[in-house]
């Protein structure tokens, strides 16, 4: 490829000369075929085209010249940009010059199947063009667009599947994705007009369909008809032929039956209309009739799935659809007609096969409908259609114990609706026990080559089918738990004597247990449980191999883990899991101390009291022991174990409710941490040395750790140690401060990257974790403030104040925040030096960008959140020169990318003027600051890249608005002595319009002029504002030019005016709330 000079290329940017088209496909080529300089010229040159206002009059001659195709989408690329942005600012003719040439251009194209063929892909881009054309001039300025598209499709088969195509895209747009591409008004007016014409494209569709031999026209018809099903009038598919053609015609015909069956499941899936129950009736019998010829009921549909082709594998998921969107919807007419009953069961017993197909996407169709079904069964008569097998003396492992299908159960019938499913019910609980995904808790996985290992990474889409399988198995457990049970322990005991071995089954197994906690009597539970735990505790002796003992212990810490009401009713056996559990903790295969730290947490919060109360045949409470032998428990732990599980022992002194017992538990529970502590503290005392050493550094990062997640289990009552610690641990941070900023000062800022001043830097944030966490908790403000508040400061702002900012933590932040929101207004004395210390100079490292310090950044805003809400006085005392610093700061808050800082600073600005609202000094503050804060918000809210909420601007401009309007703002806005206005809502009005003008030249003055308005009549409901302003957003994006008649300005003037009155009226209702000299009643003399 010869090389192209940059002067070159940019001749193709003098659009006075002829239009050089071989030059612009060398440069597109260049752009796509080459790298480097070469590559980053011709984008400019492209871009600069693109950009340019006459470049869409070059569009027809690169069309019509050009070889290249690349360089043909990009002809199409401005051409789509000006009919999305500039197309009303076009003169008419040019509009319908520009709209016969692309019509032209595709009917040429489409006429012949062989090159129809051949530009399939850009013919494809011509009709989204076509449509958007569309979407601009019909009906208005194209009132006979749906009679054309239908005439020229009589003309010529190749020309008709195109169009349908084109009919297809139409539909998308105006009924599936107008939301926020067009305002409200003008999608329902599209909609409105494609259904009163839709008669002309259903007798095209109809005649296609019963008249074409054309494969591909009448593939694309039914493709088209799918989209149509949706939104069309009833009466085209109850009281016409076309469910009959579709299911006779259409659905046994291999190449048509996935659409065809598509079509059937947008029809299942219309609103049960008692007006059309019948024919949904006969709907569903003629396609059971022919669903039964294509797959006969003795068809093992999963072996049938895993050797089909792609298409006979749609096939299976398209009927999992049909089926589960027609039952659920309709299932209760069927229900009512004994006649269609064998239907209905035979319809489940195809979704039961369907179920059993190891694809995960099937599936989650199939479970769907179970999670329906089951929990419909379950809300409508909430027992089972079991007794107790302990009620009636029953073996487990014998059958359901409901005998008959009819029989009562304490005195209660099974409810009919319920008898008819129950044939099929126990199918179900089989597929979702032996088919149950893996739980969260469970970390020891069996991975590729068939190894028991960790799981690092989560599965979120195995997490969330596992919540709604075991829901389902919960209600099918509710409705008959005696079968549920019976299944259950047959399969356990295969598991145990080998006959189905395998993780996977006993994993599935283990997890569906789990899953149905709760869901038994207790006394059942009780008798199953023990069975369960005695057999896995029997595999775990019996079965050789670390790998397979591994995946047994995890089992049963999870099954453990699921049944705290089970062991908080049974002493002994909870003492013995626990005692297990220590047991795994001295395993070292992969992810088993993982899961036994874990399984002890939960214990641990769900039995908390039966730890600390001495139990029936003990001589102490349990605490006391597992106290004593803390050091043996933990010594082969991991440093990330011991904190989760002394968090787990915090959970049990917690439950303590004598004091000063509890009081020494905490001494014993930290006796361990504190003696390495105070050995520490003793050498540092003597040689300041030892704290440069790294490894007393992570021994006291792992202290402080271990303290953090203690104290966030104790609570309040974690007083005593942090106050045994207190003093020491400011004085470690004040000397690891001095450590780092030497080490900063001789060797730069990137010091702060190596292993040791890493290690110092936890040790400090770790510090400041553990005064947060305990000052949340803290149930005595006093004592913070008094005690706790001024070592602390001391400690910490004049050292953040003086540090590089890669050494501030954000922790100190974090820990303000925490320390106002606990002591609200009785901060607000503290606030001004916190200011002081930490406003000024985080700002600095913040403002340069939206990216840098992320965690600062967001900890920054949380805190003036923060003082905004607690301690708002505080900000009254604050200089003028800061306040408009501050108010500063909150702007910038509100206007960043990073969607929860920017939502972070929309929460200050509301929370500002509430509390302004309602404050004597908040007229100088509306008066300062309202007009100002206003023109922010819309150039944010008009502004794409930012990532705030929508819900929160319009929540913030209504309160703006509403302020005005109420006239809560005791003095004008604007200087009396150079503006002539009524009033501040007046003012407002005038100024908001002048400001949007200047901002969007583009709108003509009725836009502007029905929007503001808008935003006074619609700010007492968020809804209606809220979509007012989307409404606004899309039309910003297009030029209107001079065109002053956009076709529902009127009919959104008319709503405003409604609205408008309506709220007049309502506030007429309430006394006083209008202005007396306003009120239009006999208070006139």
């Amino acid at each position: 490829m010869a090389a192209i000079s940059g002067e070159q290329a940019m001749t193709l940017l003098d659009f006075t000369q002829k239009p050089n088209i071989a030059l612009l496909d060398e440069v597109v080529n260049c752009f796509y075929g080459t790298v480097g300089p070469q590559q980053q010229m011709a984008q400019r040159v492209l871009t600069q085209f693109k950009e340019h206002p006459e470049s869409w009059s070059r569009v027809d001659a690169i069309l019509e010249y050009s070889p290249n195709q690349q360089t043909k989408y990009f002809a199409l690329q401005i051409l789509e940009n000006l009919i999305r942005t500039r197309w009303k600012a076009l003169p008419r003719e040019q509009c319908e010059g520009i709209k016969k040439y692309i019509v032209g251009l595709i009917i040429k194209l489409s006429g012949d199947p062989a090159q129809q063929m051949q530009e399939k892909v850009f013919l494809g881009k011509l009709n989204v063009i076509l449509v958007q054309i569309v979407k601009k001039e019909w009906p208005h300025n194209w009132p006979t667009f749906i009679s054309d598209i239908v005439g020229a499709s009589k003309t010529s088969e190749p020309l008709c599947t195109n169009n349908m195509a084109v009919l297809k895209l139409l539909s998308e747009e105006v009924f599936d994705f107008s939301a926020g591409q067009m305002t409200q008004v003008k999608a329902k007016h599209l909609k409105d007009n494609m259904c009163n014409e839709f008669s002309q494209i259903f007798e095209l569709c109809s005649f296609v369909m019963d008249n074409s031999q054309s494969i591909t026209l009448v593939g694309a018809t039914l493709e088209t008809l799918l989209k149509f099903l949706n939104w069309i009038p009833l009466g085209y598919i109850f009281e016409t032929k076309l469910v009959s053609t579709l299911i006779y015609r259409f659905l046994t015909v291999p190449a048509f039956r996935n659409v065809t069956l598509k079509c059937l499941t947008e029809i299942a899936g219309i609103q049960s209309n008692s007006q059309y129950s019948e024919q949904l009736l006969v709907m569903f019998s003629l396609v059971m009739i022919q669903l039964k010829q294509m797959l006969p009921l003795s068809t093992n549909i999963k072996e049938a799935y895993k050797n089909g082709q792609d298409d006979e594998q749609n096939f299976i998921q398209n009927l999992a659809l049909f089926l589960c969107t027609f039952l659920k919807e309709h299932a209760a007419i069927i229900e009512q007609k004994p006649e269609l009953q064998n239907n209905l069961l035979e319809a489940l017993h195809f979704l039961v096969l369907i179920s059993e197909v190891h694809e995960k996407e099937i599936f989650k169709i199939c479970l769907e409908y179970w999670n329906y079904l089951s929990a419909e069964l379950y809300r409508e008569n909430p027992f089972s259609s079991s007794q107790s097998a302990l009620l009636l003396g029953q073996s487990v492992l014998g059958q359901s114990v409901l005998g008959q299908m009819g029989q009562s159960v304490l005195g209660q019938a099974v409810p009919p609706r319920r008898q008819l499913y129950l044939p099929i019910l126990p199918k179900v609980r089989v597929v979702m026990i032996s088919r149950m995904a893996k739980p969260e808790e469970v970390l020891v996985v069996e991975n590729e080559q068939g190894e028991a290992v960790r799981e690092f990474m989560k599965d979120t889409d195995a997490i969330n089918m596992y919540k709604s399988m075991r829901e389902t198995l919960v209600y099918l457990t509710h409705l008959d738990y005696a079968d549920t049970e019976r299944i259950m322990t047959e399969k356990l005991y295969k598991q145990v004597d080998g006959s189905e071995w395998s993780w996977r089954n006993l994993n599935t197994l283990c997890w569906a247990i789990g899953s149905i906690s709760g869901a038994f009597h207790e006394e059942d539970e009780k008798r199953f449980l023990v069975t369960v735990i005695k057999e896995l505790l029997g595999m775990v002796e019996q079965k050789r191999g670390k790998d397979n003992k591994a995946i047994i212990a995890s089992d049963i810490m999870y099954v453990v883990g699921q049944y705290p009401r089970f062991l908080r009713a049974h002493w002994k056996f909870l003492k013995t899991v626990v005692n297990k559990l220590f047991e795994f903790m001295h395993e070292l295969h992969d992810g088993v101390q993982d899961m036994a730290c874990d399984t002890f947490i939960k214990i641990a919060q769900k039995c908390r009291r039966h730890f600390v109360q001495v139990q029936p045949m003990e001589v102490m409470p349990f605490i006391e022991e597992i106290l004593n032998n803390i050091r043996a428990i933990i010594c082969d732990l991991q440093p990330h174990h011991v904190h989760t599980f002394y968090e787990a022992v915090g959970y049990m002194i917690q439950a303590q409710v004598d004091s000063v017992v509890q009081e020494r538990l905490i001494e014993k529970y930290m006796s361990l941490p504190n003696e390495i502590w105070d050995s520490i503290i003793a050498r540092a005392t003597s040689d300041l040395q030892v704290l440069q050493d790294h490894d007393t550094i992570k021994q006291l990062g792992h202290i402080l750790k271990t303290n953090v997640r203690a104290c966030t289990a104790v609570g309040h009552p974690f007083v005593i140690q942090l106050g045994r610690i207190y003093l020491d641990m400011l004085n470690v941070y004040k000397v690891l401060s001095e450590n780092i900023s030497t080490a900063v000062a001789l060797n730069g800022e990137l010091v702060t990257k190596q292993p040791l001043i890493a290690s110092m830097r936890t040790v400090k944030k770790e510090t400041l974790k553990l005064i947060s966490c305990w000052v949340s908790k803290s149930q005595d403000p006093g004592m913070v403030r008094e005690h706790f508040l001024p070592p602390l400061l001391d400690a910490i702002l004049g050292d953040y104040r003086r540090n590089v900012p890669g050494a501030r933590e954000p922790e100190v932040l974090s820990t303000v925040t925490a320390i106002v929101e606990r002591l609200e207004s009785s901060a607000t004395d503290d606030v001004p030096p916190i200011l002081d210390s930490l406003f000024q100079c985080t700002l600095e490292m913040i403002n340069k960008d939206l990216e840098e310090f992320p965690e600062h950044r967001i900890n920054f805003f949380r805190m003036l959140h923060a003082i905004a809400a607690n301690c708002f006085e505080s900000l009254l005392r604050v200089p003028a020169p800061q306040f408009k610093l501050l108010m500063d700061a909150f702007v910038w808050g509100f206007k960043h990318t990073m969607r929860n800082v920017a939502e972070i600073g929309q929460d200050i600005l509301l929370v500002l003027l509430q509390k302004f609202a309602t404050h004597p000094s908040g007229t100088q503050f509306f008066q300062t600051y309202l007009l100002d804060l206003m023109q922010h918000v819309f150039s944010v809210l008009t502004d794409t890249s930012h990532a705030g909420s929508h819900t929160m601007y319009a929540t913030i401009l209504a309160t703006m608005f509403s302020l005005v309007e109420d006239n809560k703002i005791g003095a004008p806005l604007y200087d009396p002595t150079t503006v002539q206005a009524a009033n501040n809502a007046v003012y407002v009005q005038e100024y908001v319009a002048q400001l949007l003008k200047q901002a969007f030249p583009h709108l003509n003055i009725a836009q502007i002029k029905v929007f503001v308005e808008g935003l006074f009549s619609l700010n007492m409901d968020i809804s209606q504002f809220k979509d007012h302003l989307r409404d606004f957003l899309v039309q910003i994006k297009e030029f209107s030019g001079d065109d002053p008649s956009d076709l529902y300005l009127e009919e959104r003037e008319g709503q405003l005016r409604q609205a408008a009155e309506e709220k007049r009226r309502q506030q007429l209702t309430v006394p006083g709330i209008i202005n007396p000299h306003d009120r239009p009643d006999d208070m006139q003399e």
